[in-house]
């Protein structure tokens, strides 16, 4: 079945498989469309490998970008998403990627124009007193406008490109096949199983189409910082807001891009950067709920040093229990404990059960001797976020998608605190998070609430069993439940219960033939009379027959022993 449904897929998306392969082979990539089988599934003639088209020479990242930018929207998101892992790609990549978030072209104002007026069902004049046809930013989902409401206030209204959904859906069901053909065909695609990791861009993709989510997003982080004159969250004006257009405050600021401008104009960028990195760590590590996309052009500093936060549409959230294990880790690191690391680990569930503890331990500790001795104004949080997701790569061990986000946030923010001040070190403001964090853990009242959960999930679990095993009886009358058994030698061990089940229903039977021989021998003293049957020697053969069973039995367990 589901390979009917990939096939289907093909089938309605072929045109756009087939500009993918030829956009792929033109930018010198077809040796991955070949790879994977495409060339045949898609009828791709095989002459376009030997067309070797004039174009420039240019380096290997740079036709990725082109190649990124020529397959649209859905890639082009892709591609700033990677440009915020400075911690996996090499930085010649990193600098092209970039260039994806400013460089995106615009759409036409009277296509904005009528995806307003419909979503908000009237006029463009009667609902804006001013509204600028040329956006302030463009994006690959949407594009920003500066524009004043009839009654004065003016906002920054984010319209949603025409028909991005559709063209960003049909895009995410051949990235999904592409990556199962590559998991298939590579063993570093099945290792990091590229299927999964497709499908958490694809939720966060179709989360980041949907504006109401970003509205909602930003009032939580505003509710956050609620009194809190550093941090700045543009309001929402939710009766000019739809899934595809949404209408804010419109915030006039200096985007820490410019760090060399800021610098000039005297700002202070040392506490600017102080304010970002407190503000990241406020949202994550006490609310569990943080803008996961901090990089330079979603901030800006506003005349009185206060931090503005921009674009909502992607944030991480931590359950308790990530936000313990998170604060268990960080604690780990901040003590320099290799042991304490490896438990926070294990707690997590994330070690596999074939893991070489030995191996992990010292790979663990080697990280710990790195930093030992170094002052946390020498410590790179990237580099030792990047060498701890190398350890966890080397043992299989899968960063939950959660902590994966962390690690890219932090590392993003790192490197916009050091942009405005290169003797900065975020660890300096981590460190007052964890000793709090360590107070937390640390309350009775805590250890109390904590033992207070656990009585109700075990009664909540007590009471519930019953039922459970209700179904599954129901289940097994209708035929529907299936047990499954998958092991290493099953035949050896299916023998070796059939010779136990054996030897037991042996010595069950001459239990029972010694019952009978014992009951038999207690009514012939009682008659003070020979026993016989029919004139027939009942005690004697009885005592020969159950001394041969005995022997039968003894020579049964010794072979079986050898």
């Amino acid at each position: 079945m589901v390979g009917g449904q990939i096939l289907g897929k093909r089938v309605r998306h072929l045109s756009r498989y087939k500009d993918i392969a030829q956009i792929l082979v033109a930018n010198g990539f077809g040796w991955f469309i070949d790879e994977i089988g495409l060339f045949d599934i898609l009828s791709l003639p095989r002459r376009i490998f030997s067309e070797r088209r004039e174009r420039e020479t240019i380096s290997t990242y740079e036709r990725m970008r082109l190649v990124i930018e020529q397959l649209g929207p859905t890639f082009i998101k892709l591609g700033q998403i990677a440009s915020l892992r400075a911690d996996v790609f090499p930085p010649e990549f990193i600098e092209q990627l970039a260039k994806l978030q400013d460089e995106v072209p615009p759409v036409a104002f009277d296509q904005i124009r009528t995806i307003v007026e419909t979503e908000l069902g009237q006029p463009l004049t009667e609902m804006f007193r001013v509204f600028d046809e040329v956006p302030v930013g463009a994006a690959s989902i949407g594009q920003v406008h500066r524009a004043e409401l009839q009654t004065g206030e003016e906002v920054a209204v984010k319209v949603q490109r025409p028909d991005i959904q559709q063209k960003i859906e049909i895009d995410l069901d051949i990235l999904m096949d592409l990556a199962r053909l590559a998991e298939r065909h590579f063993e570093w695609a099945a290792h990091y199983e590229l299927s999964q990791v497709v499908e958490e861009f694809r939720y966060t993709l179709l989360n980041e189409l949907n504006y109401t989510i970003e509205g909602r997003n930003a009032d939580r982080l505003r509710k956050i910082h609620e009194g809190d004159t550093t941090v700045r969250i543009p309001e929402i004006f939710w009766d000019w807001s739809t899934s595809r257009v949404l209408t804010m405050e419109y915030v006039r600021g200096i985007k820490l891009t410019n760090g060399a401008f800021l610098r000039e104009s005297g700002y202070r960028t040392g506490e600017i950067a102080q304010r970002v990195a407190h503000a990241e760590f406020t949202q994550m590590l006490m609310h569990g709920f943080f803008h996961a996309d901090p990089h330079p052009g979603n901030l800006a500093v506003l005349p009185d040093h206060s931090v503005l936060f921009m674009d909502f549409g992607m944030v991480g959230r931590l359950t308790p229990e990530m936000k313990r294990h998170l604060s268990g880790l960080i604690i780990a690191l901040m003590r320099r404990d290799s042991d304490a690391i490896v438990r926070v680990l294990y707690r997590m569930g994330v070690v596999p059960n074939d893991v070489d503890d030995r191996r992990l331990h010292r790979d663990v500790d080697n990280l710990r001797e790195k930093y030992y001795d170094l002052p946390f104004t020498q410590i790179s949080l990237g580099d030792a976020v990047s060498e701890l997701f190398s350890v966890a790569y080397r043992h299989r061990i899968k960063i939950p998608s959660d902590l994966a986000l962390v690690g890219k946030t932090l590392v993003t923010v790192e490197g916009v605190v050091e942009g405005l001040e290169p003797s900065f070190r975020i660890l300096n403001i981590a460190e007052p998070f964890g000793r709090a964090l360590l107070r937390e853990r640390m309350n009775p009242r805590q250890f109390v609430g904590k033992a207070f959960r656990g009585a109700i999930d075990t009664a909540e679990l007590l009471t519930d069993v019953p039922r459970q095993i209700r179904g599954i009886l129901r289940e097994w009358r209708r035929g529907k439940v299936r047990v499954q058994l998958e092991m290493a030698e099953v035949d050896q061990l299916m023998r070796q219960l059939i010779r136990i089940g054996n030897r037991l229903s042996f010595s069950i039977t001459l239990l029972a033939f010694s019952i009978f021989m014992a009951g038999l021998l207690i009514a012939t003293v009682l008659k003070r009379s020979p026993s016989a049957l029919w004139s027939f020697p009942t005690t004697e053969v009885g005592v020969a027959v159950g001394l041969f069973m005995v022997f039968i039995l003894i020579i049964s367990i010794w072979r079986s022993s050898k």
